[in-house]
């Protein structure tokens, strides 16, 4: 197959980190059916089938926040060590978004110094809201602060809202509240100024942006019309379009159209989302991508590879 991939939404879970979270509550990881297991070996196996070079790594929801702050700052630093060992012995075929305590600004400023000083990890991991408290949190802006100096590369992953048990009606939250919440974060990331506080925060969004693509135009409306936001301010739309966002999910037959006719094609990434995705479920994935017309003058694999690279060596 011609072009290799660098997948930037790829899971991984330990022993430990499976009992933690279970001890904190999440027996099913949001509402799915069961942990997935994962060994670097058995990823190699699915990259390598697929035509994935490197895949960077990183803890998926419910993060490693599970109620305390010194439990959550000793699970984020174990699971970001082993990461970072995995990396080391297979040089070229991992990276490491790195997890950070949330909503635990101290200890998510001390791992985010140990992750990228010491570790060398490729960016951080966070979840789109910790205990229900979203990104635009005014108590968050001294790591907004310290991420946008370092110009670090902030993978958001999603993760189920407090209400999950009114709004999910029972199903799993990866099924729909996921995508509602990609939303939610980044509109909260909108309306509270801190996209364009922080305009060196290289913020990466999954699945295609959630409902993005339908709701930005809505959400300008609220901001010029009742918000108070003038027509000169920077748009809805110009702050999503300066966002990154992965194809994970179901990007074809009509996800990544909407997303690329709404923000164009220059911050498009490759996303498995494995573990947490089965193999065969990864595998189709990959052949719609391949399946699919192409964009102009280049290929999906291409395009989302050479987007990767300037991304994740701070080219862009």
């Amino acid at each position: 197959m011609a072009g290799e991939l660098i997948d930037v939404h790829a899971h991984f879970v330990t022993a430990d980190y499976v009992e933690a979270a279970t001890a904190g509550g999440h027996v099913t990881p949001d509402g799915m059916p069961r942990w997935p297991s994962w060994s670097p070996e058995e990823h190699l196996q699915l990259m390598d089938a697929n035509g994935i070079r490197t895949a960077m790594l990183s803890v998926s929801s419910p993060g490693t926040h599970f109620g305390d702050d010194a439990a959550a700052r000793a699970l984020s630093r174990q699971v970001n060590d082993h990461a970072a060992k995995v990396v080391r012995d297979h040089p070229g075929r991992f990276g490491h978004f790195a997890s950070l305590p949330l909503p635990d600004v101290e200890g998510s400023l001390a791992e985010l110094a140990h992750a990228l000083d010491d570790l060398g990890s490729d960016g951080v991991a966070l979840m789109s809201n910790a205990h229900g408290r979203y990104l635009g949190d005014l108590a968050y802006e001294p790591l907004w602060a310290e991420l946008d100096r370092r110009r670090a590369v902030v993978f958001v992953h999603p993760t189920s809202p407090l209400n999950h048990e009114q709004v999910a009606l029972g199903r799993p939250r990866p099924m729909l509240e996921f995508i509602f919440d990609t939303t939610r974060t980044v509109s909260d990331l909108v309306f509270t100024g801190v996209l364009t506080r922080y305009p060196g925060i290289r913020w990466i969004f999954t699945h295609g942006g959630g409902t993005l693509p339908l709701l930005a135009d809505r959400m300008e409306l609220f901001r010029t019309a009742f918000n108070g936001g003038s027509p000169d301010d920077s748009t809805v739309v110009e702050q999503v379009a300066a966002l990154w966002f992965d194809i994970a999910g179901t990007p074809f037959p009509r996800q990544v159209p909407a997303l690329t006719k709404a923000f164009g094609t220059d911050r498009i990434l490759y996303g498995s989302d494995y573990c947490f995705t089965p193999i065969p479920a990864v595998a189709g994935q990959v052949a719609s991508i391949d399946a699919a017309p192409e964009p102009e003058g280049t290929t999906w694999r291409t395009l989302t590879t050479a987007n990767a690279r300037r991304l994740l060596t701070h080219e862009a």
